[in-house]
């Protein structure tokens, strides 16, 4: 084949290429648009505030060592409040609307998972809710270790109004009930 233009072959190809596209439409463009990605998820910055309070205050109840003594170990009522409340709360005049089970856990741990759960409880809108910490009779010394550090860590917390030993049905000694602000 020859370099130059206008060879026979190279106009006979193009012919037949012609020929061949002839009928040949130019695609329309689609009007569509990207499909829809998801926005990234936002960003609880209220929430991560509130969980770093609670584990400010966690570390601040931690270091207290002085220990608080109860009037009466099993009931507890925020000043100014109706004594009436501690009577419904022992009878679950309220509906228990979650509860949270401490055995096994370390004194530390009970306290963290304690104070999680009830910002939890707060931020769902539950306002009656039971601990369930045991008696201690594992412990050592048969001492109840998690139910003094709950019940201390429950009296310094805002939301909590009052809280009792429920009946035996509900955990006895080995439990309480607490009624949260809503």
């Amino acid at each position: 084949m020859t370099k130059g233009r206008g060879t026979r072959n190279e106009g006979r190809e193009s012919d037949v290429f012609r020929e061949a596209v002839r009928d040949v439409v130019p695609i329309r463009k689609a009007n569509r648009v990207e499909p829809y990605r998801s926005p990234p998820p936002p960003i609880p910055a209220k929430r991560q505030e509130d969980e770093r309070a609670v584990l400010d205050e966690l570390a601040r109840l931690a270091s207290d060592d002085d220990l608080i003594e109860f009037e009466d170990d099993g009931v507890f009522l925020r000043p100014g409040l109706p004594r009436d409340i501690l009577r419904k709360l022992r009878r679950t005049h309220w509906v228990i609307q979650d509860h949270i089970d401490l055995h096994g856990l370390t004194g530390d741990e009970a306290v963290a998972q304690t104070a999680v759960f009830l910002a939890d409880c707060r931020r769902r809108g539950k306002r009656c809710v039971r601990i369930v910490h045991g008696k201690g009779l594992r412990s050592p010394g048969r001492e109840p270790v998690l139910k003094r550090r709950i019940r201390k860590l429950l009296t310094r917390r805002d939301e909590v109004l009052a809280f009792v030993e429920p009946r035996a049905i509900h955990g006895g000694a080995g439990a309480v009930v607490v009624l949260l602000e809503g």
